[in-house]
């Protein structure tokens, strides 16, 4: 058991100080904020600690002076003055499924502020009443108002092909968020957070001095723990880690990289760790993928189905530009902005000559929380069956039997439903391809091998290639064509150079794929010399 206290169960910023919970300190950049601009909007990957931080505003400015003891924004504020906070956390919707049900939320919400401070309920239009609360408040405070809404857009993203729910959903929010421009006059502060950005709610085109910030380098560690932070102030919790686990604290450091780190969100972003995941695993001690859990599973593959010519493994390295990848979800034309805001890809890096970005799955833990989704998306088979299979090709492969690894596969790949990939994208060559190469790259994922696809090199592009600590397996598919072919395509493409002075034993292997029998049927597989291992 831990002798650290860390805040696994709650984002509640009074708790977490008054019970002597670590707190890695950010109050020094949220003093920033608040003396730089009036209108904020920060978005963040969900569980990475936005409305903890909500938490921390709304102490601030309710003056908790106590609670901020020894924290950085004791020496630099210096009046410490009180101001009615009004704080609207839309993720109560989450679990709404009608339209009425959420209205009702909504309305709770704005009684419970309309009965602290003395004001009736003389209009049932949502935005009329944000606005005569605000004003109320004003008028018989005497002082401004801070506004904080947390999660913003977790009722559009849950009903976002909801169309029955979404357009009568927009004009209800709409109207609510909008109220703030026009109560400028009686604002202190106003903090926007959520996942993503909806155009069609017109805070972003209509608040024109709303400075969303979640692409600025000096706050590109506002939300997340950073690498520094990890070195410095966790330490201590770092060095129990690798002591829980019998390892070296270097081994620890590394572990917790490799599956926790890598999330960038500017340009010059620091290197910022998901905190939900890393408390969990230095409070455990163990090396789990918190991660994904089957709502963000379910509500993922529901947005795929609605994009089904993209396959979402192949963006790990994808290269775009800012507006490709940080454009409102509602209007994309691809499931990235999607993607990349909710956190499933992060910079990875920025070209300043070309003005183009680098995208990538952060870490090991959301990768393979992608490729388990996939997998679920792909083989809509029994769970045991489907993990005798992977048990069984990993004791193939460990072996460097990849014959026997593509026999499991193959036998596992007849039992798949048919409907699975519609006649309709059967009989197109590339869909065809397309679902092999992404079916052997989920499955080899499963195993825990180190898997790529579609992997560049000066001539062209390899199918798979599979790593493991002592193989290089690069492989060739081809739909109606022969193993020879695709064997060549290997040599003549080049595409196991890159690999020579790796150390590990490289191995060629050509697929050929069947479209009357919808699975793999042959394969020859040989080493580097061209010499056949199996036919």
């Amino acid at each position: 058991m831990s002798k650290f206290k860390y805040p696994v169960d709650t984002d509640q910023f009074q708790r977490i100080r008054e019970d002597g919970m670590l707190y890695v300190d950010k109050t020094d950049m949220m003093y920033d904020l608040v003396n730089k601009y009036r209108y904020v909007f920060l978005a963040r990957p969900r569980r990475f600690g936005k409305t903890l931080l909500c938490n921390t505003f709304k102490a601030y400015f309710q003056g908790q002076k106590e609670l901020f003891e020894g924290l950085k924004v004791m020496e630099l504020e210096k009046e410490w003055k009180t101001y009615p906070v009004l704080h609207f956390d839309m993720s109560a919707m989450r679990n709404c499924a009608t339209l009425k049900d959420m209205s009702d939320v909504l309305d709770a919400m704005l009684e419970k502020y309309e009965t602290l401070y003395g004001t009736s309920k003389r209009i049932n239009q949502f935005g009329s009443r944000f606005d005569q609360l605000i004003r109320h408040i004003h008028d018989t405070q005497g002082k401004k108002v801070v506004v904080i809404i947390d999660e913003y857009d977790t009722p559009m993203m849950r009903n976002l092909y909801n169309e029955e729910i979404l357009d009568g959903l927009r004009t209800m929010l709409r109207g609510f968020y909008q109220t703030v421009k026009f109560d400028g006059a009686y604002l202190k502060f106003v903090f926007f957070t959520g996942v993503t950005k909806f155009s069609q709610l017109s805070i972003f085109s209509e608040l024109n001095n709303l400075n969303q910030i979640s692409m600025d380098d000096e706050y590109s560690g506002l939300c997340g723990i950073t690498q520094d932070e990890l070195d410095t102030v966790l330490h201590p919790c770092v060095e129990e880690y690798a002591d829980r686990l019998g390892i070296s604290v270097d081994e620890a450091y590394a572990l917790l990289k490799k599956n926790y780190d890598g999330y960038h969100f500017s340009r010059n972003s620091k290197d910022v760790y998901a905190p939900f995941s890393l408390l969990r695993a230095l409070s455990k001690g163990t090396t789990d993928h918190y991660w994904f859990e089957s709502g963000t599973t379910t509500s993922l593959i529901e947005h795929l189905k609605h994009h089904p010519k993209f396959n979402p493994l192949d963006f790990d390295g994808v290269e775009l530009s800012l507006t490709d990848f940080n454009t409102p979800c509602e209007s994309a034309s691809t499931p990235i902005p999607l993607l990349y805001q909710s956190g499933y890809l992060t910079i990875a890096s920025y070209d300043r000559e070309y003005d183009c970005y680098t995208l990538h799955f952060p870490n090991y833990e959301v990768r393979q929380g992608m490729v388990s989704c996939m997998a679920n998306y792909l083989m809509d088979t029994d769970d045991l069956e489907q993990n005798a299979t992977i048990l069984a090709m990993a004791r193939a492969l460990r072996g460097g039997d990849l014959s026997g690894a593509l026999t499991h596969l193959r036998s596992y790949i007849a039992g798949i439903p048919y409907d699975i990939i519609t006649k309709k994208e059967w009989m197109a060559r590339k869909k065809r391809e397309a679902f092999y190469k992404l079916l052997l790259y989920v499955v080899f994922s499963l195993l825990n091998s180190k898997v790529d696809t579609e992997v560049k090199s000066i001539l062209g592009r390899a199918d798979v290639v599979i790593k493991t600590k002592t193989d290089i397996y690069v492989l060739e598919l081809k739909v109606d064509d022969t193993v020879e072919n695709a064997l060549a395509q290997i040599d003549d493409k080049g595409y196991t150079i890159q690999y020579e002075a790796d150390g590990r034993k490289v191995t060629k292997c050509g697929v050929s794929i069947s479209s009357e029998e919808r699975n793999i049927t042959h394969w020859r597989i040989v080493d580097a010399d061209g010499n056949i291992i199996s036919v």
